[in-house]
């Protein structure tokens, strides 16, 4: 395999990012819209996705899913970043102007996966 390191560094990113919905779930269930049902499933739903697409990029013949598997997941996080910006539990703190960075992160995020298709 002769990819980029910084493929491998994305892939590292998110199986890490994955695990921790395991380590830490009750972090994540904090920032979850109350909207949404069942939270510590879709915590889990949610951390297992990101395992397997960092997983998923770091092979040929499944790259080009995990890429837009990861684009859509981003997207739909963004409902949590704007959950995170109007609710004082779920933004935990962090301040605001960095709740407001969060946002365009994750189109620069979602430009990086589609990096490598």
């Amino acid at each position: 395999m002769n990819n980029p390191w910084h493929l491998y560094l994305m892939a590292l990113i998110y199986v890490f990012a994955g695990i921790m919905h395991f380590v830490k779930p009750k972090m994540y269930m904090r920032i979850m819209p109350n909207y949404l049902p069942n939270h510590k499933l879709l915590v889990s739903l949610s951390g297992f996705a990101e395992i397997i697409l960092g997983i998923a990029l770091c092979f040929e013949k499944t790259r080009t899913f995990a890429v837009y598997g990861i684009i859509a997941m981003l997207a739909v996080f963004l409902l949590v970043h704007v959950y995170m910006l109007s609710s004082e539990k779920a933004g935990a703190g962090i301040p605001k102007w960095i709740l407001i960075l969060r946002l365009p992160l994750q189109l620069v995020l979602m430009a990086w996966a589609y990096f490598y298709v």
